[in-house]
């Protein structure tokens, strides 16, 4: 069975995975935290990446602290679905209660990351440059900087791992797969910090996917909006022409995703050259977001 799907209610649109999915697919059973020292995911963000890494984590046996910038009371419905093993509070204190922190804001927020609470903390940055969204940046638009690597500067007793940046939030849930399947898939991830990309690397195992090594922050760029590994090998596929946005939208969330495997995944990046800075979010899709942590892949 997969997770639901979600329903459009006028302009606003909830997203319901069924809890029952977890156990369907065996995540439950087979996925659970005696392979991790990770007990504690923190989120900053829970809009669609966010929630959907919420769901996989509570479904290995995690618990999950999450957090947006609308208070925790916004929270209760997405709380109540998850169950006892998840809670709601401020991003501070999702930072401090984290054993690995997830942040998944538009990128133009990320000064507002709280750094003293994330000190020391590994973080993984799923953020990416939208230039209709966030604003130009002279420093992404020049290539003097990644993404990542503004991060980074702003967390600077941090360890910023960029990962879950590169695929979609519908096909991040339904994709997900134990360790050992023929339809395990892979993501890329970055970061200056070894021991930091070894854990980041154990959480995804654990999430249900393989990691790539793909280098530094300063290579995170390979991964980043319309690179070869961004999205598309996922979900190659386009929706049908003359389809209102709401049917764009369930289009988008019906169909099926395409495992994409480590070996697949280091072939796209090895074979990335760099382009123009930054992505475009869909107007079919994004026009029917109705709050600034719900965006295309965040």
């Amino acid at each position: 069975m997969l997770p639901s799907i979600p329903v459009i209610n006028g302009s606003q649109l909830s997203l319901s995975f069924r809890c029952s999915s977890w156990s369907d697919r065996g995540w439950a059973a087979g996925n659970r935290m005696e392979r991790s020292m990770t007990r504690t995911l923190g989120l900053i963000g829970s809009g669609m990446i966010g929630s959907a890494i919420a769901r996989l984590a509570i479904g290995a046996g995690m618990d999950v602290v999450l957090s947006n910038s609308s208070g925790p009371g916004s929270l209760d419905p997405l709380v109540a679905e998850l169950g006892s093993r998840a809670r709601a509070s401020t991003p501070s204190e999702a930072a401090k209660a984290g054993d690995i922190v997830v942040a998944t804001i538009p990128l133009s927020a990320y000064k507002s990351l709280p750094a003293d609470a994330a000190d020391g903390k590994v973080v993984i940055d799923t953020m990416n440059y939208y230039p209709q969204r966030d604003g130009r940046i002279a420093e992404l638009d020049s290539f003097a900087s990644t993404s990542s690597e503004l991060v980074q500067r702003h967390l600077d007793r941090s360890r910023i791992v960029k990962a879950f940046n590169n695929i979609d939030f519908r096909r991040l849930f339904t994709l997900a797969r134990l360790s050992g399947s023929d339809e395990r898939s892979a993501v890329p991830i970055a970061g200056n910090d070894e021991e930091a990309k070894s854990d980041v690397a154990s959480l995804l195992d654990l999430l249900g996917y393989d990691a790539v090594d793909i280098g530094t922050l300063s290579e995170s760029w390979r991964s980043e909006p319309e690179t070869p590994v961004y999205v598309k090998p996922y979900f190659p596929t386009q929706p049908p022409e003359g389809v209102t946005p709401e049917e764009a939208y369930r289009w988008f969330t019906e169909t099926t995703g395409v495992p994409v495997s480590a070996a697949t995944v280091r072939g796209l990046v090895d074979g990335t050259e760099r382009g123009t800075a930054g992505g475009y979010v869909p107007e079919d899709v994004s026009s029917l977001r109705t709050d600034a942590d719900r965006n295309w892949n965040e």
